[in-house]
């Protein structure tokens, strides 16, 4: 041990590597002694799976100097592997830079050494693949340039590499991961990026908050926003190259918090409006009254449903099936999300004076057949849209309600006249999207008759012809979900439902009648799905109400 001890200092190398290359004395029975002496746990390495280990909780300079492994992380204590308990000034050097106690867990140094070395390798693979995979391209509005900033960017580039390879990987995994958002959230004593992915957030990375000015000022040079103004919420976009002929398009937002920006990127599929309206989920009547109306020449089509329920995938998958050679479609849009060509798209620019109402008027004197609104926000915009609608015009848009009923008691309140919603609407659609459960590893839930019946199933379903399913979770799903699935009330306006609108009826006189007419509520749409196990109860319950 003593001439061990000699060879390493002078060396300055391993004192357990010098003592173990004698191969009088293995790496497990030093660990096992260690363990013993200083009263730590011990643990085989080869237990556990290295890229589950907690990331970016311990620098990667500090892992590989000090050969050391954070394991978890509880509270204020950080469990740290190591051969050696005694380096303290390894010890204080994690408290230093993490500001949490250290829990020694003891391991063989061979194992160690290996996790290290893979754990290394893989994030340098992922960086320059990421690197390699992805090109960036600026939105097609930004101004060009000048010279002399692009070589200030340059020089930036160079300094904060770091930086760009961070961002570049979380955009590849969240494009990877199939998450719809990324968010980049600042707080006091820490930095979180968080993914959507199928309608849940999940934390996937916790980087230093000391590089959230130069990340927030990356993500805005690449989406040609002003990095100079900190103080009021900016919007943006970018597009990305993924492969030789897959581009995706980044809208991106920005918003002042107490603690610095916080950064919202949501990812825009192009590829998302060509599915299908068989992708969407909708059941074939549903389907059948919704193309009956989309082939009508004239009138008002309503999409409602809260942010990020798939309204504007809905709406593009309707415009293209529409979008033929001899249609003159327009959209105005807020921004506009999907690309479609032999449509003519129109970004709205408030600051401009371009509002949605003034891209509407500007619409009709370009003679259209088809227009579609992004949204419907305000007593003009809706006036001039039922205008157009009225007048040999068919009208797409969506609305913030919660389901269809209520669009049209929300129009009423908006200051539209009974007549004129009456003479317009054709048919409203509201919709909300649920996880849709995993083929591969889903199975039988055993719920009582009770529960199903206060869910809103009646006697009648209940005649054991059908089982509803539940998560498990396996490697190729998210905790037992892959994927969502729409769940849809499709509610045509009849006669009936527009005598009730000239009587300014009410929503639940419009909901007994469309009860009548066998639309379905939200919630007995959810029921359906689950019926046919494409979801759980749960699921279904947490995104409708009764």
């Amino acid at each position: 041990m003593e001439a061990a001890a000699k060879k390493a200092a002078s060396k300055r190398s391993s004192f357990i590597a010098e003592l173990c290359g004698t191969g009088e004395i293995s790496m497990l029975e030093v660990a096992e002694t260690v363990s013993a002496m200083f009263s730590a746990p011990l643990l085989d390495l080869d237990a556990i799976d290295p890229l589950r280990l907690p990331q970016n909780v311990l620098d990667a300079k500090i892992s590989t100097t000090y050969r050391v492994l954070a394991l978890s992380k509880r509270g204020n204590r950080l469990t740290v592997a190591t051969a050696d308990p005694t380096q303290q000034e390894a010890a204080e050097q994690i408290k230093f830079t993490t500001q949490l106690g250290v829990d020694w867990v003891v391991v063989e140094a061979d194992k160690l050494d290996r996790v290290i070395a893979q754990l290394n390798k893989s994030v340098s693979e992922a960086t320059e693949s990421a690197g390699g995979m992805i090109d960036f391209e600026f939105g097609d509005l930004a101004p060009e340039t000048p010279p002399e900033e692009k070589e200030n960017t340059a020089a930036s580039d160079v300094e904060d590499a770091p930086i760009v390879k961070f961002l570049h990987k979380m955009l590849l995994d969240a494009f990877n991961m199939r998450a719809s958002d990324l968010h980049f959230e600042p707080y006091e004593h820490q930095y979180r990026v968080r993914f959507r992915i199928d309608g849940e957030l999940r934390e996937i990375a916790s980087p230093p908050i000391a590089i959230k000015e130069k990340l927030a000022s990356r993500i805005k040079v690449i989406s040609r926003l002003d990095i100079s103004e900190k103080r009021i919420p900016q919007d943006g976009r970018m597009k990305l190259k993924v492969g030789p002929d897959r581009v995706i398009d980044f809208r991106v937002s920005t918003l002042p918090t107490l603690f610095g920006e916080k950064i919202v990127i949501r990812i825009l599929d192009p590829s998302s409006a060509k599915m299908g309206i068989d992708a969407l989920g909708y059941e074939p009547e549903e389907k059948q009254r919704l193309l009956d109306a989309i082939g009508r020449p004239y009138g008002m089509i309503l999409v409602t449903g809260p942010t990020g329920s798939g309204k504007t995938v809905s709406l593009y998958t309707c415009l293209n099936l529409l979008n033929q050679p001899g249609v003159n479609i327009a959209t105005a849009e807020d921004p506009s999300e999907i690309n479609l060509p032999g449509v003519n798209q129109v970004n709205v620019n408030e600051k401009a004076g371009l509002t949605f109402a003034a891209a509407l008027k500007a619409f009709l004197r370009q003679d259209p057949d088809i227009i579609m609104v992004g949204e419907i926000r305000d007593l003009e915009t809706a006036d001039i849209s039922i205008k157009a609608a009225q007048t040999g015009h068919l009208v797409l848009s969506t609305l913030h309600t919660n389901d269809a009923p209520t669009t049209l008691t929300r129009m009423r309140n908006m200051g539209i006249a009974p007549f004129n919603i009456a003479s317009s609407v054709i048919l409203i659609t509201a919709q909300r999207l649920a996880r849709r459960l995993c083929p591969q590893c889903k199975q039988p839930a055993d719920i009582p008759r009770e529960a199903l019946l206060d869910a809103g199933y009646n006697e009648a379903d209940l005649d054991g012809s059908w089982v509803t399913y539940k998560p498990v979770g396996c490697s190729a799903c998210n905790n037992g979900y892959k994927g969502r699935v729409g769940i849809y009330q499709v509610m045509p306006v009849s006669e009936e439902t527009q005598r009730i609108i000239l009587r300014d009826g009410s929503a639940l006189e419009i909901a007994e009648q469309a009860r009548r007419e066998g639309v379905r509520s939200l919630r007995e749409s959810g029921l359906h799905k689950a019926r046919l196990g494409l979801t759980s109860l749960e699921e279904v319950l947490a995104v409708t109400n009764e």
